[in-house]
């Protein structure tokens, strides 16, 4: 097959990945000469480096073929799809390609199982460990590894990678049973324990770029069984707690060709896959905990048609309305339509001066949703916010899907 076919079937099959972005990545220093790439230049693509700038990422498989028969896999052993394979030298050769033509600035990489999980594993590792030290390739890389693979792989996957990942797919041990019989939960955080205490002795040797700089993340298919948001946001909780990760991401379940019986006929709404990723937002950079996000009429679902910190807000309405030139950080975080950003922001203008509603305008909080929360030197919200009605009202505020 020639490689430009095999491109476009490899690609196409990496699309399924949801964990792909660049934040965290370090700028690394050449080993010998000029060397390639970088992952704070300039690109074109929904990446993103430490800076917020967007880079582009090269997002491949090594194979589709696979041994393993998940259900929910367009990849999977049963699947009647086109198969393709790159060798080693091609990835290489490829992302070498791709940067001298200025198309991107890192790798993505994964791959289906092909043998087995260690003779996979292996094949990525010399992936990486070709273009880190025979090309001096600076750029950067998240490098998916394979959980069943053994230990010291996945300890070499790090000391090349920038990212490193380990797919949790399914939110409970039983669905995973049931729907990818040939994985375990307890290999997968046995793969992300062995990723966390190597990023710790690094860190303790003060030499945190020398494995996997930019963390470690995971992938969770939301829709494709039962469970409740509850229950997922109360796993990414102690994925984050017990192995430091980066990131957690929700991949809405997508139908595929020829679907298992025991997959549900159509996708979740992909409003409940942004609900988690702004619940996710809470748990890591606004001091919320999974449990606050639902009360007892929530049926442990995220609320589609409001944001979970407007919900939240709406259900403890006798916080509020909030002061903002004498609350404290963590009530100010709680305020709907006030960033992590604004709040930095607040803080160090009413060092100065008294808050005036204006003054929230000029931050560009969202107004709508601040009005009714905050209290300024200038501003009292009207009793609305005991009403019933104001979550009506707010409810059917533009429909933009934005972060609060």
């Amino acid at each position: 097959m020639e490689l430009i076919a095999k491109l476009q079937i490899l690609a196409d099959a990496a699309k399924y990945d949801a964990s792909c972005a660049s934040s965290g990545g370090v700028a690394r220093k050449s080993t010998a000469g000029a060397g390639l790439g970088s992952t704070n230049g300039m690109g074109i693509c929904h990446s993103y480096t430490p800076d917020g700038r967007c880079v582009s990422l090269l997002k491949i498989l090594l194979t589709n073929f696979c041994v393993y028969d998940c259900r929910y896999c367009v990849n999977r052993r049963s699947s009647d799809v086109q198969r393709a394979r790159f060798s080693v030298e091609e990835v290489v050769a490829l992302t070498l390609d791709f940067y001298r033509r200025n198309y991107i600035e890192g790798l993505f990489l994964s791959s289906g199982i092909v043998r087995s999980a260690d003779y996979t594993m292996e094949q990525l590792v010399r992936v990486v460990r070709c273009l880190r030290v025979e090309h001096d390739f600076r750029g950067y890389i998240h490098l998916k590894t394979i959980a069943e693979a053994s230990r010291e792989l996945i300890e070499q996957a790090g000391r090349y990678a920038d990212r490193v990942s380990v797919n949790i797919e399914l939110p409970s041990a039983h669905s995973l049973h049931r729907l990818a019989p040939e994985k375990s939960m307890s290999s997968i955080k046995s793969a992300m324990a062995t990723i966390r205490v190597h990023r710790d002795e690094a860190r303790h040797e003060r030499k945190p770029a020398a494995y996997a700089p930019a963390g470690q993340s995971t992938q969770l298919i939301v829709g494709a069984d039962a469970t409740d948001d509850r229950t997922i946001l109360h796993l990414s909780e102690s994925l984050y707690a017990a192995y430091r990760l980066k990131r957690v991401y929700y991949s809405a379940f997508s139908p595929i060709q020829t679907p298992s019986q025991h997959l549900p006929l159509a996708a979740p709404p992909l409003t409940r896959e942004h609900r988690l990723y702004q619940a996710d937002w809470l748990l890591r950079y606004y001091g919320f905990r999974a449990e606050e996000l639902f009360d007892q009429r929530s049926s442990g679902r995220l609320d589609l048609e409001v944001d979970p910190k407007l919900t939240w807000a709406l259900a403890n309405r006798e916080r509020f309305p909030v002061n903002v030139n004498t609350a404290a950080r963590e009530m100010l975080l709680r305020i709907p339509g006030v960033g992590v950003r604004n709040v930095k922001r607040i803080l160090a203008m009413r060092r100065h001066q008294q808050i005036r509603f204006d003054h929230l305008a000029v931050l560009r909080c969202e107004m709508e949703k601040v009005a009714p929360f905050v209290i300024t030197a200038d501003y009292h919200p009207p009793r609305e916010l005991q009403s019933d009605a104001l979550r009506a009202r707010l409810r059917k505020a533009p429909a933009q899907l934005a972060l609060f």
